[in-house]
């Protein structure tokens, strides 16, 4: 654990009420609160700015390996890439409609502290990442006089992934404006049907656009409309920018979706409103593509200090389909208690198996179902464990963190934390593990 941790949760349980009831306290803004109050974690989390800046720096090189992977592997056939990831040609084929060539440096990297470092977990690329307005919880923090002295005595900062991001829509935007210098007006636009179950939080997250001074209107892609000269409208408003908050894999699972989204594409290809992000970074964000980074097929396509990076960030990765050597499904099974299988495409944790966790025979039936959708089998992270304080048990217990790091154009743009109990099952996701608490993140010298 990190001292000042140990030092904040000591505080907590010898009497500090006002750091003990700080997150309790703060005073967030009403849709951040609405959609994410219930789900904090009694404290904030810490991490060290130089060990943080490290990895960010690793991250940006990371994800140059990342988007140069068709040039370097298949000479620039991205069908031959995307069939290695194991997409079906629909897929491929949408993903690549509207690409930019080389997508946006916008995403978050998950990562697990493993007690000397940071080693990644997955990297989400593209403006659907979740948790870009978690630094308003920051600014509330600040706001708590104990917590804000806290903070002076330990030298605590963090950097604002929202201002980071407005940043970038108002330059992506600025092409795209009818009047020259004014600010744009931005659709955080879902996938149809979607609005419903994501509303709260696309809610917060234009409050904290709002507070940047953006413009977003909310809305489905069938709720866009085209005028005469392509620009796109959403209930009437011009629209500048569409920032994307849905997945190819919404769009294909509509009957209408492809359809409907072709006047977005074709007003972003005018140049009459543009899209951010394009659909070409899920090429880059299947987890499948992490594989081929550490794939000892690929060895010689990167040279001495590349490798070294991908050692020294990625755990042991393999893709596992069916037709993968008898030898990787022999060495998987021998190491069920070191690896952990996620699906390619997947989110939130859904449908991951971590082989710790079954049986003999129940890890040989998940390693097969694997094989037959394609499967990203990775080494176990066995995270660092760090105290926090229960203010209803008065009492400190264990959890574990993905500490989800922002990258931007600009780089390095801010973090947040998942946390689960330390013994709280293996996945630390929102979606698929109900004891999940979300953090914002202070780094310290």
């Amino acid at each position: 654990m990190t001292e000042l941790s140990r030092t904040y949760v000591d505080e907590c349980l010898h009497g500090n009420e006002g750091l003990r009831d700080a997150v309790a306290r703060a005073e967030l803004p009403p849709a951040f609160d609405e959609a994410w109050r219930h789900r904090l974690l009694p404290r904030p989390w810490f991490v060290r700015a130089e060990e943080m800046t490290r990895f960010a720096r690793d991250l940006e090189g990371l994800f140059e390996l990342l988007v140069a992977l068709p040039d370097r592997l298949f000479d620039g056939d991205r069908a031959r890439y995307a069939a290695e990831l194991g997409l079906a040609p629909r897929h491929a084929e949408l993903l690549t409609r509207a690409a930019e060539g080389r997508p946006a440096r916008l995403g978050r990297a998950d990562a697990y502290h493993d007690g000397t470092g940071y080693r990644l977990l997955e990297f989400n690329l593209g403006s659907e990442v979740g948790g870009m307005d978690m630094a308003v919880c920051n600014e509330a923090l600040l706001g708590v006089g104990a917590f804000k002295a806290f903070a002076a005595e330990h030298g605590l900062h963090h950097v604002d992934t929202a201002a980071r991001l407005a940043a970038d829509l108002r330059e992506r935007a600025r092409p795209a404006l009818a009047g020259g210098g004014a600010e744009p007006v931005v659709g955080l636009v879902e996938g149809n049907g979607a609005v419903a179950a994501y509303g709260r939080l696309m809610r917060a997250f234009r409050e904290a656009m709002a507070a940047q001074g953006l413009d977003l209107r909310i809305g489905e892609v069938g709720d866009l409309r085209a005028r005469p000269d392509g620009k796109l409208t959403l209930d009437g408003a011009p629209l500048d920018l569409v920032l994307r908050n849905f997945g190819a894999s919404q769009l294909l699972d509509d009957p209408a979706g492809p359809e409907v989204a072709e006047h977005l594409f074709r007003a972003h290809e005018a140049g009459r409103t543009v899209l951010f992000t394009s659909l070409d970074s899920g090429l880059y964000a299947h987890k499948n593509a992490l594989a081929l980074l550490s794939d000892p097929r690929w060895t010689g396509a990167f040279d001495d200090a590349e490798r070294a990076l991908v050692d020294r960030v990625l755990p042991w990765s393999r893709t596992l389909r069916a037709g993968s050597p008898a030898a990787l499904f022999d060495a998987c099974r021998e190491r069920r208690e070191r690896l952990i299988l996620k699906p390619g495409a997947g989110h939130g944790g859904l449908d991951t198996v971590a082989g710790w966790e079954c049986s003999d025979a129940e890890w040989r039936e998940a390693l097969t179902a694997a094989a037959d959708r394609g499967c990203l089998v990775q080494e176990r992270v066995v995270p660092r464990p760090e105290p926090v304080h229960d203010p209803a048990k008065g009492s400190a217990e264990d959890w574990i963190a993905a500490v989800g790091v922002f990258l931007t154009s600009g780089g390095y743009a801010g973090a947040h934390a998942r946390a689960n109990r330390a013994d709280g099952g293996a996945v630390v996701a929102m979606s698929s593990n109900p004891g999940t608490r979300m953090a914002c993140v202070f780094s310290h010298p």
